[in-house]
């Protein structure tokens, strides 16, 4: 009775259009109102919620993303442009090119796929329209290729994931996600590389080897932000949640200081809205906490587990299963509540198949950076549209390739534990 009500509950608040966040702690608190008294469980609810952001760790979200408000509006977006134009924009289909590698970089040093989404498709969506572009390929390249930088450290969503899954090192699955995150990017290359060859889209001139090395001077310092930040963890200068704290020094100081592109009058509404970013975010952590915690009370955990391991102890079988079952609740779930709900129902189904936590870590989100693509929740896919202000009927064509890619690309990680594993066991994580 209390699975049903927990599972109908949830279903019938969304599609009334009540947000996630209210529909996870509602319904979370409808299934304990049949267990324990009303009153109990309204202050139940309340200290999971309380207890859900009771952790060290959390602190690095809002720095990063604070970090990234700061990238957004610190003209890095520009320079990144200009440095992965002159690497690959004489290759056919390079304005694709520039927008995926330009987003892929965007992403991981903001940590954000929506600030990747809006900065870098703000700029090159009109550059590539004025090329003969098609506008709905430019948008669909974009929104797409954002994804990458949830994957690519820093992320937020592989802090979410360690907080989740209660074992798994943040340093460890950042280092993890860097060759998936890659390999990502490159597939969409190639789609984007056919696309443009088939539709004979112009191709810019070789540009000269000072001219290239210019931009990278100018785009260094904010490249170099991924050294700090990355290169800090790796050699135990500074925790996660303290190299979230020197990324928004760091951002400062590039972007009041040193590119001047911020002055200081426009940092409180900058403040303002990665405040407001912060608790959208917190939010849906504290409710899905509440959720899983409501769970593990049913047995909800154990019992699909015992569920999936009686239908096949096979470890393929099982991990096709979870990753069909993700790319479903992508489509109906944002990222952060998806993992922090069924973290807890498919961690330990793997862990008894011998996977690894930091390598399902990377499966997971991987598989949920799909759902940030389509409709009807797919955050992503609504910013990019808007951004190139077209309508989300005429992206969803060019999409489908680029979709059919990244779900090669997480059958790659699935299957070769290695693209996750490498890394982290290089440097002894």
């Amino acid at each position: 009775m209390e699975v049903l009500i927990l599972i109908v509950s949830f279903i019938f608040l969304l599609s009334i259009g009540v947000p996630i966040a209210y529909s996870i702690g509602l319904s979370a608190m409808f299934t304990l109102m049949v267990s324990i008294p009303l009153v109990a469980s309204f202050t139940t609810v309340a200290q999971r919620m309380a207890t859900g952001l009771d952790s060290f760790s959390l602190i690095a979200i809002p720095f990063f993303i604070l970090a990234g408000e700061l990238m957004n509006r610190g003209g890095i977006a520009r320079r990144l442009i200009d440095f992965a134009k002159a690497l690959v924009g004489m290759l056919p289909g390079g304005l694709a090119y520039v927008n995926i590698m330009a987003c892929m970089l965007f992403g991981a040093i903001s940590g954000s796929a929506i600030a990747a989404t809006s900065a870098i498709g703000g700029i090159m969506n009109k550059r590539m329209e004025k090329e003969g572009y098609d506008k709905a390929f430019s948008a669909a390249v974009n929104i797409t290729s954002s994804t990458t930088g949830l994957v690519i450290p820093p992320s937020n969503i592989l802090i979410v994931f360690s907080l989740a899954s209660g074992s798994a090192s943040i340093a460890a699955l950042f280092l993890a996600g860097y060759l998936p995150g890659i390999l990502v990017g490159f597939f969409l290359m190639a789609v984007a590389g056919f696309y443009a060859y088939r539709n004979k889209y112009p191709v810019a001139g070789r540009m000269k080897i000072s001219a290239t090395f210019m931009y990278f001077v100018y785009a260094l310092p904010s490249l170099f932000l991924l050294v700090v930040v990355i290169g800090g963890i790796i050699a135990g200068i500074f925790t996660a949640t303290e190299a979230s704290a020197i990324a928004v020094l760091y951002a400062f100081i590039l972007s009041v200081v040193i590119y001047r592109e911020i002055k200081l009058n426009e940092l409180p509404e900058i403040l303002l809205n990665a405040a407001k970013t912060t608790s959208i975010v917190l939010l849906l952590i504290c409710t899905s906490m509440t959720m899983s915690w409501a769970m593990s009370i049913e047995n909800i955990p154990r019992d699909v587990s015992l569920l999936m391991l009686s239908v096949s102890d096979n470890k393929i079988i099982v991990l096709l299963i979870i990753n069909f079952i993700l790319l479903l609740v992508g489509v109906f779930m944002d990222i952060t509540p998806a993992v922090l709900i069924f973290t807890p129902i498919f961690l330990p189904v793997v862990t008894r198949l011998g996977v690894d936590p930091v390598h399902f870590g990377i499966i997971m989100v991987l598989n949920l950076c799909i759902g940030l693509c389509t409709p009807p929740v797919g955050s992503v896919l609504f910013v990019g549209c808007s951004v190139a202000k077209i309508r989300i009927s005429e992206v969803i064509r060019p999409l489908l390739p680029l979709f059919a890619v990244m779900i090669l690309a997480l059958l790659m990680v699935t299957f070769i534990p290695s693209l996750s594993l490498w890394l982290p066991a290089m440097f002894g994580f």
